[in-house]
């Protein structure tokens, strides 16, 4: 794992979430009442870009499906809803995030997921 800088504190107001392409990952790091916290950039049922979903408090919900993700833990809250049908998803990757002055540095594996 090495700690790599994908963006700086004033990026990511409280509530704020955005999407980052660094070392071959893809992730969104978002702002929950000041603390920060990294997912991995796509939902894992059909693959949407997360960070243009909705953040509400810990919870990323998917743009495309209504897919939820607690953003602390990966862990999938609820899976899409596809018409009248409710489906399964897995949970997302997280990734851990260190504050270093303004620099958000986040822990990434040494090869690219």
């Amino acid at each position: 794992m090495v700690l790599v800088k994908v963006a700086v504190s004033s990026d990511l107001p409280p509530g704020g979430m955005k999407r980052y392409s660094v070392n071959g990952h893809e992730l969104v790091v978002a702002n929950v009442e000041g603390t920060y916290f990294a997912i991995a950039g796509n939902c894992t049922h059909a693959g949407a870009d997360l960070s243009k979903g909705t953040l509400e408090g810990g919870v990323v919900t998917c743009p495309r499906h209504g897919s939820k993700f607690d953003i602390r833990t990966g862990k999938a809250i609820s899976g899409p809803r596809i018409g009248f049908l409710k489906l399964k998803t897995g949970d997302a990757k997280t990734y851990g995030v260190k504050v270093e002055g303004n620099d958000l540095m986040v822990d990434l594996p040494d090869n690219p997921a």
